[in-house]
């Protein structure tokens, strides 16, 4: 057998599960995707004007390796407008290529081999591989259906080791749809303060709510010089193409981050960043009026998924619902896998989230009502026919 040259930490790495059905769901037709976490609209006719003018104007060539300084103005005013937290722009802010490049500068710039991040789940895909290429050690702590998976905080304090260096969390939440409270983050901030952990706040979401509020980590008292808050315009403003997202933290944190961001991507796309100006500036409307549709999308699967049996927790956050389909006598795997051969529907397998998603998938609601609508009475069939 050839000798393999690629680091043991790489070929410790699993290929997405997300992936894996997306490839064979592209094989086929007729399919229903409630799978993709990406918005269905359009990027708003504003931002789309936006990034055409920066083009015809010239703005093709590299930014600042902190970014485009009007862009980083306009994320700290937001931040101070919204949540009343100060940035300054010029120093605490870096613009990345999408929010997987800040999860990327992110673990890479804190931990030390060994070092030990906290992550509860079930959680974005991408949390314990980065820590893992970082040198890190991911620790998952588990949220439950029965609390709406919000932290749970006495097994945040029971995952504390020596070895402890951050702790990871991201609400509103993909794939559960949570959206913590704000006494379980104040006693989250109290433990950071305790044991003196940094946090990671992923708020990328932060902007699709319903019916509850948003508590900014980093706004939280004492928070904001040990939060690293990690935000983007892919979500919120329907922009998962421009790939921009940004970091807000100490100085010291960002300068340490702009040290590998400058020898590994060196700056995000200009004409996104001035593009992304106007996202921030004069795209409210547009924003509420797509947050209103998610809502309704929302109460629809929800309630239909409920009808057919499909314990299914109302999401307050996000674009994703996790029904637990354990009561049909099929694991995650084989449900997803047989609802997409059998009925053409995808949807994602929990544990592609961590262990706690054993038992349930996750379906996204960032897809026209009428396919929604459609998929679920293809659901229905199929869980009749178990």
């Amino acid at each position: 057998m050839q000798k393999s040259y690629l680091s043991q930490k790489v070929q410790k790495l699993h290929p997405s599960i997300i992936r894996r059905f997306f490839d064979i769901a592209a094989t086929m037709k007729d399919i229903i995707s409630l799978g993709i976490g990406e918005p269905d609209f359009t990027t708003p006719d504003p931002i789309l004007k936006a990034g055409i003018k920066a083009l015809q104007d010239g703005e093709t060539h590299y930014s600042s390796n902190l970014g485009v300084t009007r862009l980083r103005e306009v994320i700290a005013e937001h931040l101070q407008k919204k949540y009343g937290v100060s940035y300054d722009p010029y120093n605490e802010i870096i613009i990345t290529v999408g929010g997987s490049e800040a999860l990327y500068l992110t673990a890479n710039a804190i931990l030390e081999n060994g070092d030990e991040v906290i992550i509860p789940t079930p959680c974005f895909v991408s949390y314990q591989p980065e820590v893992s290429l970082a040198g890190g050690v991911p620790v998952e702590v588990p949220t439950c259906m029965e609390e709406n998976f919000d932290l749970n905080i006495d097994a945040v304090k029971k995952a504390i080791t020596p070895r402890t260096r951050a702790i990871m969390i991201n609400f509103p939440n993909n794939p559960t749809g949570a959206v913590a409270s704000r006494e379980r983050l104040l006693e989250l901030a109290q433990l950071a303060e305790q044991h003196d952990l940094l946090v990671i706040s992923d708020e990328i979401y932060d902007r699709l709510i319903y019916g509850v509020e948003h508590t900014c980590f980093p706004a939280l008292p004492g928070m904001r010089d040990r939060t690293i808050l990690i935000g983007g315009f892919s979500k919120d403003y329907a922009m998962t193409g421009w790939r921009l997202g940004y970091v807000a933290a100490p100085a010291d944190l960002i300068q340490g981050m702009l040290l590998i961001h400058q020898y590994t991507i060196m700056t995000a796309p200009t004409m996104a960043q001035i593009a992304a100006i106007t996202a921030i500036t004069d795209c409210e409307e547009h924003v509420e009026q797509m947050r209103l549709e998610y809502d309704n999308r929302r109460r629809m699967i929800v309630e239909g998924l409920n009808y057919i049996g499909l314990p299914t927790v109302e999401p307050h956050g996000a674009f994703y619902v996790f029904p637990q389909v354990s009561g049909t006598g099929l694991d995650e795997s084989t449900f997803a896998e047989r609802l997409l051969m059998e009925k053409k529907v995808a949807v994602v397998p929990g544990i592609a989230f961590g262990k706690a998603g054993s038992g349930f998938v996750r379906c996204s609601y960032a897809t026209a009502s009428d396919q929604i609508e459609e998929a679920l009475e293809r659901i229905d069939q199929f869980v009749k026919s178990l």
